[in-house]
């Protein structure tokens, strides 16, 4: 079967069948298909589309291109999510001890910065000690002992998937449906799961830009997921504005402490943390409904039990046994500390998310370029949701730079990326539609 008659048939409009996705998966796992070729299929694929069938099959295909984990004799239910991604979205860290509080069993493998928005390993690698790459047995048995591990991607788990992606990354075809939802699923899938719980971010701050495009891959990623056999439920949520109050990697983990300890959660975070929770929980059938999932989810942070698994995680991955009692000692602190003054009195109206997550990357929280470092101390905390309303002088956040040139130049990003007006807002939904 030749590389050029899959291409000429996708690209002449027509579905392609099993042999010869699984001829092209092949192709990228053993480098049978040259760049060239694989770029162009990804661009027929992204304009001619493909069909759910066909998806299904790429999706499975990419799965069994590496190593697909087993969970047998697992106690509970095997449980994850996934976001699409936004700015001060820490969702992930919260949400795995909780479900793990509550019988669930999350080997959740995780991502890095993608452009503007932030990785959740990344953000973990901020904790001194804590390793994202254990051997595949101490990750088996992190999960089965505590109920939840957060790691990064290995490269044995999809690998048809990471060539694939790292060639449409470059050729303009990473806003394709079906390959998105594929690319998001093998991994998934590989990872053994029983039920996944989907957050697709929608907004200014958000992949997925407008409300039309989040359906779309919405209802893509349920339905393929549904065809390869995984339960899968999906939210829209709103990233119109920064999640949380922090962003920044050492200052995500500290509003973690602060969020899983009681000390403070802020209104939207903690609705959307708690509404994927709520999926997975029904999902795994810990709770008959979202209603009866929210009370057990809340009793399991009450109780001290959630932040007690995340204290166990660290450890078991390396870190300080002490983090939640003394997270400052272990978590640096920016050497340069200002506050973005507000420039008159008014209510924060808008907030161009999205600037403000290449804010972060130009502070040196994010990466320019694949293998760059990371300032794990820089980024912004006491963020001013929509809705606030300031004096004239009131900080709308604070600046955590690495000297204050760089503290001045985000003070400007920041002041040109949210707009004051003198009308009260109305507040919009957080969750914006559920899919599945």
């Amino acid at each position: 079967m030749l590389a050029q008659e899959i291409i000429r048939a996708k690209r002449d409009g027509h579905a392609l069948n099993e042999a010869q996705i699984q001829n092209f998966v092949d192709g990228l796992t053993h480098n049978s298909w040259s760049e060239g070729q694989v770029a162009a299929l990804g661009m027929a694929v992204f304009l001619r589309g493909m069909g759910r069938d066909e998806a299904v099959l790429l999706t499975r295909a990419m799965m069994n291109s590496g190593r697909v984990m087993r969970w047998p004799d697992m106690p509970g239910p095997v449980l994850d999510k996934h976001s699409s991604g936004g700015v001060g979205d820490k969702v992930s860290l919260m949400l795995a001890p909780m479900v793990a509080a509550c019988g669930g069993y999350v080997p959740m493998i995780a991502g890095r910065g993608l452009g503007h928005t932030g990785g959740t390993v990344d953000k973990l690698e901020a904790i001194p000690g804590y390793t994202t790459t254990p051997d595949p047995a101490r990750f088996d048995q992190i999960v089965r002992s505590l109920g939840c591990a957060i790691i990064g991607q290995t490269a044995d788990l999809a690998p048809a998937d990471k060539r694939f992606y790292a060639t449409r990354d470059v050729t303009a075809t990473v806003e394709s449906v079906p390959l998105i939802t594929a690319s998001i699923l093998s991994k998934k899938l590989a990872a053994g799961l029983e039920g996944l719980a989907m957050d697709i971010k929608c907004g200014n701050g958000a992949f997925a830009s407008t409300p039309e495009f989040a359906r779309e891959l919405a209802e893509s990623i349920v339905a393929v997921a549904g065809g390869a056999g995984l339960r899968t439920r999906a939210l829209i949520t709103d990233m119109n504005q920064i999640l949380g109050s922090d962003v920044g990697n050492s200052l995500e983990v500290i509003e973690t402490i602060r969020y899983l300890t009681g000390e403070y959660r802020e209104p939207r975070l903690h609705e959307v943390t708690l509404a994927l929770c709520a999926e997975m929980l029904v999902l795994g059938n810990l709770a008959a409904d979202t209603a009866a999932a929210r009370v057990k989810l809340q009793a399991a942070l009450d109780s001290g039990a959630a932040a007690e698994k995340f204290a166990k995680m660290v450890v078991a991955l390396g870190g300080p046994a002490d983090l939640m009692e003394r997270p400052s000692a272990y978590l640096a602190a920016a050497p340069a500390v200002k506050p973005v003054p507000a420039p008159r009195a008014g209510v924060v109206t808008t907030m161009s998310t999205r600037d403000l997550g290449v804010a972060i990357v130009e502070l040196g929280g994010g990466r320019r370029k694949a293998g760059d470092a990371i300032d794990m101390r820089v980024g912004f905390s006491e963020v001013k949701a929509i809705g606030t309303r300031v004096a004239a002088g009131e900080p709308l956040a604070l600046i955590h730079a690495a000297d204050d040139a760089a503290a001045d130049r985000a003070i400007a990003s920041y002041l040109a990326a949210v707009s004051l007006g003198d009308a009260d807002v109305a507040a919009t939904p957080l969750v914006m539609a559920t899919i599945g």
